[in-house]
């Protein structure tokens, strides 16, 4: 199992991140993708068409997100967290992403700067 952290800059405020993470319309603007999300602690979801499925485990508004994401039979939860920081008129968003299965880990890197981050980012420079 590996881990990944990263740190991204937006071009907003970190109630709006929030709010582009936890809102189904939202999340299906900016991923351009088929998404079920209700934002509750405990709520699953799925996202990108179900190449992601998940569970909501903690939901602070314009602060914290963490989610249990899904690699089939694994044992160990795969937890991925978002901070949002505010740094000055943007949002520093602090990723870390746990329990990530070896032969799944270059694969989600790539995903989550390519994709997901990217998408993310550049629906909030329009």
């Amino acid at each position: 199992m590996k881990n990944f952290k990263k740190y991204y800059k937006l071009k907003t405020t970190p109630d709006q991140v929030y709010l582009g993470l936890t809102t189904e319309l939202t999340i299906r603007l900016w991923s351009g993708e088929a998404t079920k999300f209700i934002a509750e602690e405990g709520a699953e979801f799925s996202m990108f068409d179900g190449n992601i499925l998940g569970k909501n485990i903690e939901l602070i508004p314009g602060e914290k997100i963490v989610q249990q994401w899904y690699f089939g039979d694994q044992e160990d939860d795969s937890i991925v967290t978002f901070k949002l920081h505010e740094d000055k008129s943007n949002t520093s968003l602090e990723l870390l992403h746990t329990n990530i299965p070896d032969e799944a880990f270059e694969d989600m890197v790539d995903g989550w700067n390519d994709v997901y981050m990217d998408r993310l980012m550049e629906f909030y420079y329009e």
